[in-house]
């Protein structure tokens, strides 16, 4: 079922930088089902945004190590990884490596 099809459906906003804004808008609301978590908001994009998963996913389906994924400003490292849960009004923000020195 999709966001289509229910009426229990949360719009979280959505961040891209650098490289990342090639394959996707840099600011852009998406709409999930209540009770999704990162990796289904990250799962959605990806099919919509073709090149999206290889940049954020191994093979394995694992966040790439380089990749840093923020829910609200705070790394989802410490909060659940790819099963923190989402909530209305949520930002996530994506951001690839960053090179420089």
């Amino acid at each position: 079922m999709n966001c289509a099809e229910s009426d229990g459906c949360i719009r979280v906003r959505i961040r891209a930088f650098a490289m990342l804004r090639d394959t996707l808008p840099a600011e852009h609301d998406a709409e999930v089902l209540e009770g999704s978590t990162v990796g289904d908001l990250l799962n959605l994009l990806a099919a919509r945004h073709p090149g999206l998963g290889d940049a954020l996913f191994t093979p394995a389906g694992e966040i790439r190590a380089y990749v840093n994924i923020l829910k609200n400003g705070r790394n989802i490292h410490f909060s659940g990884g790819l099963a923190t849960p989402l909530n209305d009004g949520d930002t996530v923000a994506l951001f690839p490596p960053a090179a420089g020195g």
